[in-house]
């Protein structure tokens, strides 16, 4: 009896976390991200699969019920009834907490009765927040609340909830780790996966801040979505210069007036494919780095000579 309890044990691990899942109707991406006082929480909770769906998977954590809930979402049962099936013969299915989310956007969460105080969690539109040993409901309260105002796509929602519940007092023993992973039909790496992000901070003293600048840091090697780039950074002269060195190499069509606008935005991307500034991620922001150092460089030497 007492070799049985300790291969459950092993089997199963208590992570004391919060995390959302959530799903953009929009894109169609699914997504986890999590926090916690527990290292490397992001290679535990959350689990996604591109156009089937995503679960979180937490407390007393078992790890075949995230790979069972996403097998019973690819047959199509609701995730209402998914959390029934895996949960119905399951001995500990008070200490368990779980949150699942469909490819049609659809939410169940299940907290046991038995998960450590404060423990719950909240459905929202397209969303769930959930967590246990927390500051309070407040956690969740902001989580959801946060997912629900956002109007930028799921990867930065899924951290700013993930940032709100962190400034709600998130885990009450405090803070270590943090994660997110968001999938998308092959939005992977030149879609040959769906892992259009998946990142981790394992161990840190602000995880949940350095998962938020290492997406940024993801923007702009990797994903280069629209409004991504720090473009108030770029102005005036600095601006004029890029248009013009655009323009002579035809990447860039529009006027030469210090404005970064769309169409500046959109021959910057182009630049940066044609010569795979994109694939390579030599710095941040490759080519607006480049343009701004040599324009400097330009003007102290000027500046020098008069």
């Amino acid at each position: 009896m007492k070799r049985r309890y300790q291969v459950d044990m092993l089997r199963d691990l208590m992570i004391n976390t919060y995390s959302i899942v959530g799903f953009d109707r929009k894109t169609h991406d699914l997504g986890v991200a999590c926090a916690s006082k527990f290292p490397a929480v992001g290679a535990y909770v959350p689990m996604a699969r591109a156009s089937i769906g995503a679960v979180a998977n937490q407390s007393w954590w078992n790890a075949s019920h995230s790979p069972e809930a996403l097998r019973l979402l690819q047959q199509n049962v609701p995730p209402k009834d998914v959390l029934a099936r895996i949960l119905r013969d399951d001995p500990k299915e008070a200490y368990r907490q779980i949150a699942v989310v469909d490819r049609e956007g659809r939410i169940a969460a299940h907290t046991g009765r038995y998960c450590q105080y404060w423990a719950g969690h909240r459905v929202g539109k397209f969303c769930s927040a959930q967590g246990n040993v927390l500051a309070g409901r407040r956690v969740v309260d902001a989580m959801v609340d946060t997912f629900e105002s956002a109007g930028a796509d799921l990867l930065d929602r899924l951290v700013s909830a993930l940032q709100a519940g962190e400034d709600a007092g998130g885990d009450m023993r405090g803070r270590q780790a943090a994660g997110v992973l968001v999938v998308r039909r092959k939005g992977g790496f030149r879609g040959e996966d769906d892992k259009y992000a998946d990142l981790r901070v394992d161990d840190h003293p602000e995880p949940v801040r350095e998962l938020g600048r290492l997406v940024r840091v993801l923007d702009s090697d990797m994903l280069h979505r629209p409004g991504s780039r720090d473009l108030c950074l770029f102005q005036g002269h600095d601006v004029e210069e890029l248009q013009r060195t655009l323009k002579n190499l035809g990447f860039y069509k529009g006027p030469i007036n210090g404005t970064f606008g769309d169409r500046l935005d959109l021959a910057v991307r182009s630049f940066e494919h044609a010569n795979h500034l994109w694939q390579t991620g030599s710095a941040s922001r490759p080519l607006l780095e480049v343009m701004l150092r040599r324009t400097r460089q330009r003007r102290k030497q000027s500046s020098k000579h008069r």
